[in-house]
């Protein structure tokens, strides 16, 4: 029996009511508007995949590390960590759904002795790696908007870095307004994104091989087999840094958990939407990649070396010509924005819920909601902000700008590994909520840290040895440094976090929920349904 209007609005306000209970739960009260459903917050998640555009983007740090058999073997082999994250991650958000995510994870499941600094280098981790991930999109995006005039021209534009630094300074600023005013509509507009990610992507998959001329078509020995290393560092490990394409493309596993306290049927939406989100990209990735490795020719220095600046244009431009490699890049170009913008949403509410907590320097400032559209503008600003001041890494070289993109994965992976390791090792009482794998949760846990730690160690590596300042990988010199900074910060004599941050701070009243006694919000006992 289909239920009436008026049957469906009251169990829409249930949901809601029962959102707001656990919530409260958890020690936070209601502030952000309950604008996504669940469907809309797989779309955040997809959405801020992107997958081709994402791929596109880290292409150029595939092909030098192994070529066509790289890009294939490279892909799989990750596919097994991504999902063994996103998996411990969907029981963390179903059990605990709220915008503090992985910092809040931490203190509530911790040792007592060292919950408050976990947290706390976690909170900075995350808010490192979100914000790496919105200029690394918006860079992206303003290479990828080049590359389009580049080949709109005939190849007589040719970028300079001040140019596209340009470009991506007014991607970022669109990006903030946009996710200042209108979060409601850019919720409404993700089934659209969805089905335009989708459709890129089976583009590819069975355009691709239909338009490309023999003369670029490659055998299926080349393409499972064939290894060819520019990189300089031994075969073995050129395949290992060819890792950063997946494990770049298909990440951002916290997004619907940061949206969470804006999400309906959190407890359930949250798990389903990062679930769905990693297993689908994951799929239809590969998909891509062995399409794009079918269909690339073999001249790889060619594809690296082309004045259009970015290989998967060389290569879209070998198969379909001028036009029709305007067309599908116009597409990409548009889906790289997209992406972006929902990047800033999901990390100006990690900076949101850290600064509401406290832990950043600011943070009564940066924690203020608008009254009238329910939006963190402050948070959204300082993302953008910081995200600018990333970006002039351009002007150091190529491989200086790369940091960014190693950093998102870096930062992250310190944010994830954390919290499923406390989660175990510390003693408390995690109870599951709607999603849980059982007896399995253990193994698929561990699994996914010992993976993070060793990708961890790896991306901290130049991309070819004997680095001078050009081609250095900053990576460890940013995240090294800022979470050194948090930790100074931290420890500092007499006004230092250690003196007054005690996690995340209930938000409300003490007497109306402990009877006068005070608690931080991770301390309150998490109940699920």
């Amino acid at each position: 029996m289909i239920p009436s209007l008026d049957e469906a609005r009251v169990r829409a306000t249930e949901t809601l009511d029962q959102d707001e209970l656990l919530l409260r739960r958890l020690g936070y009260k209601q502030e952000l508007r309950r604008t996504f459903t669940p469907l809309e917050l797989f779309g955040v998640g997809f959405s801020i995949i992107g997958l081709f555009p994402s791929i596109a983007s880290v292409l150029v740090y595939a092909i030098p590390n192994g070529g066509p058999s790289a890009m294939v073997w490279g892909w799989a082999v990750c596919v097994i960590g991504l999902l063994s994250i996103s998996l411990s991650i969907a029981e963390l958000g179903s059990a605990a759904p709220t915008s503090g995510g992985l910092y809040y994870w931490t203190h509530t499941f911790a040792s007592p002795r060292y919950k408050n600094v976990l947290a706390w280098v976690v909170g900075y981790s995350n808010s490192v790696g979100n914000i790496a991930s919105v200029a690394s999109v918006a860079w992206g995006f303003s290479l990828q908007l080049t590359a389009a005039i580049s080949i709109a021209s005939n190849f007589s534009f040719v970028a300079t870095t001040a140019q596209t630094y340009g470009i991506f300074i007014a991607a970022l600023v669109v990006y903030g307004i946009t996710c200042s005013v209108a979060v409601k509509y850019i919720a409404r507009l993700q089934p659209l994104y969805i089905v335009l990610n989708v459709l890129l992507c089976l583009a590819i998959i069975i355009a691709l091989p239909i338009a490309t001329p023999n003369e670029f078509k490659n055998s299926g020995r080349y393409v499972f087999g064939h290894f060819e290393n520019f990189s300089g560092w031994p075969d073995g490990f050129a395949f290992i840094l060819s890792f950063l394409a997946p494990l770049w493309a298909v990440g951002a596993f916290d997004a619907s958990v940061h949206i969470s306290e804006e999400a309906t049927n959190a407890s359930v939406a949250v798990p389903w939407a990062l679930m769905s989100a990693t297993s689908i990209a994951s799929v239809l990735g590969w998909g891509i990649v062995i399409s794009i490795a079918f269909n690339m020719g073999t001249d790889l220095q060619a594809i690296l070396n082309s004045e259009i600046g970015q290989p998967m244009a060389v290569i879209l431009f070998n198969s379909f010509g001028r036009s029709g490699t305007l067309a599908v890049w116009i597409v990409v170009v548009i889906v790289q924005f997209i992406m972006g913008m929902d990047m800033l949403t999901v990390c100006s509410r990690q900076i949101f819920a850290f600064s509401r907590d406290g832990a950043l320097p600011c943070s009564r400032i940066l924690r203020r909601v608008d009254v009238r559209t329910r939006v963190p503008i402050r948070a959204v600003w300082f993302s953008v902000l910081v995200s600018a001041l990333l970006g002039l890494l351009a002007f150091a070289g190529a491989n200086a700008i790369g940091t960014i993109f190693s950093l998102v994965v870096a930062g992250q992976y310190v944010a994830y590994a954390i919290p499923i390791s406390t989660r175990f090792l510390g003693k408390n009482n995690f109870k599951h909520g709607p999603f849980s794998l059982g007896r399995m949760s253990g193994p698929v846990a561990t699994f996914a840290v010992l993976f993070m730690a060793f990708v961890l160690v790896v991306f901290f590596f130049p991309s070819s040895p004997g680095p001078m300042a050009a081609n250095m990988n900053y990576t460890v010199v940013v995240l090294g440094g800022t979470l050194s900074l948090a930790l100074s910060y931290f420890y500092f004599p007499k006004y230092g976090g250690t003196h007054w941050f005690h996690g995340p701070a209930t938000t409300i009243n003490a007497d109306e929920e402990t009877g006068g006694e005070s608690q931080s919000a991770s301390d309150k006992k998490i109940q699920t349904e």
